[in-house]
């Protein structure tokens, strides 16, 4: 199901059979340096990651995260979404870029829609988390309209955060 298009970009939900871009974006530098291993490395393991991370929020929730794909060759770009984090009260919004495509627009071409996308849902606050040392993904939030409020951190994870918040 397509969520969004834009000049360059289709926004869609993920499926099944986008296993190997999982397994290629969860194990970039850029999703390894700044969100973590998810120990995802095999078919088998990335089928399981969207059969229990990604698809059941679109069922739960009606949103999720999305697959970002060029309208021009249909290469898969990054992912873009919208997700209920567990210890966030409120819904974030989440990107990653695979290492290649970033540093293009696609970040915020693929993720500026989700605003929209978020309203939707009678989302009235947005939230954006990052680390305080991932300059781009803070530069991005700010650029889509995010305030940064505070650092802080998650239950259980050991990594201090900076959150930001739109009003929608």
């Amino acid at each position: 199901m397509i969520v969004a298009e834009t000049e360059r970009l289709i926004v869609r939900r993920m499926r099944l059979k986008d296993a190997q871009f999982v397994i290629d974006i969860l194990n970039s530098p850029g999703w390894l340096q700044n969100i973590g291993d998810r120990k995802v490395h095999t078919l088998s393991d990335a089928e399981k990651y969207l059969k229990n991370k990604v698809l059941p929020d679109y069922g739960k929730s009606g949103f999720g995260m999305y697959l970002s794909e060029a309208k021009e060759d249909g290469r898969y770009i990054g992912m873009t979404g919208l997700v209920d984090r567990d210890g966030l009260e409120g819904i974030d919004v989440g990107f990653a870029l695979l290492t290649e495509e970033m540093n293009k627009g696609f970040a915020f071409e693929g993720t500026k829609p989700l605003i929209d996308h978020a309203k939707s849902f009678g989302i009235e606050l947005l939230k954006g988390i990052t680390l305080p040392s991932n300059t781009p993904s803070r530069k991005l939030l700010e650029k889509l309209g995010f305030t940064f409020v505070k650092e802080f951190y998650l239950k259980d994870d050991p990594d201090l955060l900076c959150l930001y918040e739109m009003a929608l």
